[in-house]
């Protein structure tokens, strides 16, 4: 359903550039050509033709384009890491028992850390202390 809407869309697009590069501008000409009377209709019926033309298309073009973000918008919920974080095992874990937290579920599954081992912080270092300046400084 969605394809189709999205070909339909494109071609909506197509006819009112298309649409839009005939009519006649006010300072020069458009597409259409000259503004005598050798088309298939005089000038205040062609304007007239193409006007609403170009309105029927903006409005085909608007709808479908609020169609295509609703069903687009629709399939997409807010997701949280804590729905899936437990239901898949590894692939070499079949049956194991889910770790503590969910940090460590999220380890095990991406393999990073074994899940009955949690690694221990390093002790942060002390600062250095400051060194004295190579040259003088001016005051």
């Amino acid at each position: 359903m969605q394809t189709v809407l999205i070909v339909v869309h494109l071609i909506i697009v197509l006819a009112l550039i298309g649409v839009v590069l005939l009519q006649r501008s006010e300072g020069g000409l458009g597409l259409g050509g000259g503004g005598g009377t050798q088309g298939f209709m005089t000038g205040r019926g062609q304007a007239n033709a193409l006007t609403r033309a170009t309105a029927i298309l903006a409005a085909l073009f608007f709808t479908t384009s609020m169609i295509l973000a609703i069903m687009s918008h629709r399939g997409a919920g807010p997701r949280s890491i804590f729905d899936g974080a437990g239901s898949r095992a590894p692939a070499g874990q079949t049956g194991a028992p889910p770790a503590g937290n969910v940090l460590d579920q999220l380890r095990q599954q991406q393999g990073d850390a074994p899940a009955a081992q949690t690694p221990a912080a390093p002790a942060p270092a002390a600062p250095a202390a400051p060194s004295a300046p190579a040259a003088p400084q001016s005051r």
